[in-house]
């Protein structure tokens, strides 16, 4: 065990926290589970002892005792449950970059043998077919063949201007696959020149940052990369924002990175796209990675305020204040009622706002809430901007 997978300007972020507990007020486990063992500065405080626990020196003049085994184990449970949604960094006043410690503090976990087993099951997922759910991976556009009138191509191209990059959770889960049949619909009426990789889609590589797994993510990159310059593509358009994020901060610089709702907003503003009124109240759920991470908030509410007949609320909680959906950070396979917990108070300050539909830009997101609104017989629809967009364009 050593403290090599944290970085030099993380130890001293360590040191900084002021114990100011805003961050354990903003987090949507604690909150959930009403456990303070969940929160940020729990965490931190048990970090910190791990750390010095871990210094030679202070071994030598001090003897401090070490933690038992049982108690680091019940420690790194606590650090994968958690979302990584990042609103804990959001209210840090000393503005540590707490989600990124804590992607680093998962590793440390695996590094040291001491992780949920259900880590194990992602590993071998990702190695076995190159995604974190463990479908054949020849399997990522069957999608297409469900749609009313497919292309005969199935939108795989030798060559395109544009590659649509689907991302897993839309590959193969019925309630959003709904996503991909919707913006390949818009992108065919606005003449986009775009093609999908199929097959040779690996896993974008988000799911390794979430479980510790990052020694294996190279192989994904290098592979990611080497399809898309076959494609001979200048742009990878994403509707999964943890997708982008991913390329953006962990893939090297070498195309134009597009959010699904960043694309629409600009076909709708060069006129490609006439919309029709859509006569609908609705609020709209701004994904962690999307907008906390990407800090994407404008485009998505430029959609909705673009098509005739919507009437849009925000909600209490909007914008980087916007309360976590219960999907992110591989929470839903290490502890799936927190994930529901932390779902149902979403969907309980959406109905708050009266409104008919909640949208939002994140495949998980319409996963996480749509799951626990058919689930619980909730009257309320769930949708993807993408979605909303294939509705209101004429034709």
């Amino acid at each position: 065990m050593a403290n090599t997978d944290y970085s030099f300007r993380q130890l001293l972020e360590i040191d900084s926290c002021k114990n100011c507990q805003l961050c354990a007020e903003a987090c949507p486990a604690t909150l959930a589970a009403q456990s303070g063992e969940l929160s940020a500065v729990w965490r931190m405080k048990g970090l910190k002892q791990i750390l010095k626990n871990r210094a030679r020196l202070l071994h030598r003049l001090l003897k401090p005792k070490m933690p038992s085994e049982e108690n680091v184990k019940h420690f790194s449970d606590t650090s994968f449950r958690c979302t990584l949604c990042g609103n804990c960094q959001e209210v840090c006043p000393v503005g540590i970059n707490l989600r990124n410690l804590w992607i680093s503090l998962r590793q440390d976990m695996v590094h040291s043998n001491v992780y949920p087993k259900k880590i194990d099951m992602i590993r071998e997922n990702m190695e076995e077919t190159f995604n974190v759910f463990g479908e054949d991976n020849e399997e990522r556009t069957e999608w297409v063949e469900d749609m009313r009138d497919p292309p005969d191509d199935g939108y795989i191209k030798d060559k395109a201007e544009i590659v649509y990059f689907t991302g897993c959770t839309a590959s193969y889960f019925p309630l959003a696959q709904k996503i991909p049949m919707a913006l390949v619909d818009v992108l065919d009426a606005g003449g986009v020149d775009f093609t999908l990789l199929g097959e040779k889609e690996w896993c974008c590589g988000f799911p390794l940052l979430g479980a510790g797994l990052m020694d294996m993510f190279e192989q994904f990159k290098n592979h990611n990369i080497e399809v898309i310059r076959e494609k001979g593509a200048k742009e990878i358009v994403f509707a999964c924002p943890s997708c982008y994020q991913m390329w953006r901060e962990y893939y090297p610089r070498e195309f134009k990175l597009t959010h699904a709702s960043q694309f629409l907003k600009n076909l709708i503003k060069e006129k490609q796209m006439p919309l029709k009124e859509l006569p609908l109240m609705v609020t709209y759920h701004d994904p962690c990675d999307l907008g906390r991470g990407a800090r994407v908030f404008d485009e998505p509410r430029e959609i909705i305020q673009a098509i005739p007949g919507v009437n849009f609320i925000e909600l209490p909680h909007n914008r980087e204040n916007c309360l976590c959906c219960g999907g992110g950070g591989n929470l839903e396979m290490t502890d799936a009622k927190l994930s529901s917990d932390i779902a149902k108070t979403k969907i309980d300050e959406v109905l708050s706002t009266g409104a008919d539909v909640v949208i939002t830009s994140c495949q998980q997101c319409v996963r996480t809430m749509a799951t626990y609104v058919r689930r619980n017989k909730i009257p309320i629809k769930v949708m993807d901007i993408t979605e909303l967009v294939r509705d209101a364009v004429k034709g």
